[in-house]
């Protein structure tokens, strides 16, 4: 069976943001690893709440997860995870500071060691302080899905990112995981491949590994073929960027003879 956030806290899609909230305030005491010792079930309740959460109180997400369930259906959850790592997921998220509340209410672990708990050695937290200054955080270090988002990034938005990096990095000592750049490259096809499709031969000169690439029946001129994870390597642990094959399809003797004669 596919998951399914809704599901997973009991709630309708026109559920409101209080009330998406307050049930999760309600299932994350109910399945808190310190009232369930030693139940493994528990636990993975509980961390598909925390994730389910993260993703529906948050409007941007919400609207994503909206759109693929309506497209997708049951199968909407695996199309999501394949391109939202933990760190997408959690990032920006109030869970943590829901979580502090209840261990000061109650007497519970608080987020940071309940996180570590679940994801081990691919979760880090850091603070950081300086005069007037005080901050706190955490990364995700690996993936385990393996995907990549795909995402289009502003030029100003892209400098914010990049200022909130070395800020980061420099408060915490941490070496954030970087993503590896796209590369492109190009292929020529015979217009009887691009037609009828089906496997290619290409040589990947910076990895000096051959590859069989999939056609597509019907490819046009100039249309591209992404392949994942053949870019550049990341760095401390960020997944490697993407290829891209712009396609050229060769013309037939006869038509290069007649656009010769044409100019």
């Amino acid at each position: 069976m596919e998951k399914d956030y809704y599901q997973v806290l009991g709630i309708e899609q026109t559920a409101s943001p209080k009330e998406i909230k307050e049930v999760f305030r309600q299932m994350a005491f109910r399945y808190h690893p310190d009232r369930n010792e030693g139940d493994p079930q528990a636990a993975d309740k509980m961390k598909a709440v925390n994730e389910a959460y993260a993703v529906l109180s948050n409007p941007s997400k919400k609207r994503e997860y909206d759109l693929l369930r309506q497209q997708f259906g049951s199968s909407a959850y695996t199309h999501f995870r394949n391109t939202h790592s933990d760190q997408d997921i959690f990032s920006g998220s109030d869970i943590n500071r829901i979580l502090e509340e209840m261990a000061k209410s109650f007497g519970f672990r608080g987020f940071d060691d309940i996180f570590r708990e679940f994801y081990g050695q691919s979760y880090r937290s850091f603070e950081f302080k300086g005069p007037g200054l005080f901050g706190v955080g955490f990364v995700f270090s690996i993936n385990p899905f393996g995907k990549r988002k795909e995402k289009a990034v502003g030029q100003s938005d892209g400098y914010l990112k990049k200022l909130s990096r070395l800020l980061i990095e420099k408060a915490s000592g941490i070496r954030l995981p970087r993503e590896g750049a796209d590369a492109e490259d190009g292929i020529v096809l015979s217009p009887e491949v691009a037609q009828q499709g089906g496997p290619y031969a290409y040589f990947h000169k910076k990895k000096s590994k051959k590859l069989v690439v999939k056609i597509p029946p019907g490819i046009r001129d100039g249309q591209r073929i992404r392949l994942a994870g053949m870019g550049e390597e990341g760095k401390n642990g960020g997944i490697p960027g993407d290829m891209y094959l712009t396609v050229r399809i060769r013309k037939p003797l006869l038509a290069k003879l007649r656009e010769m004669i044409n100019r």
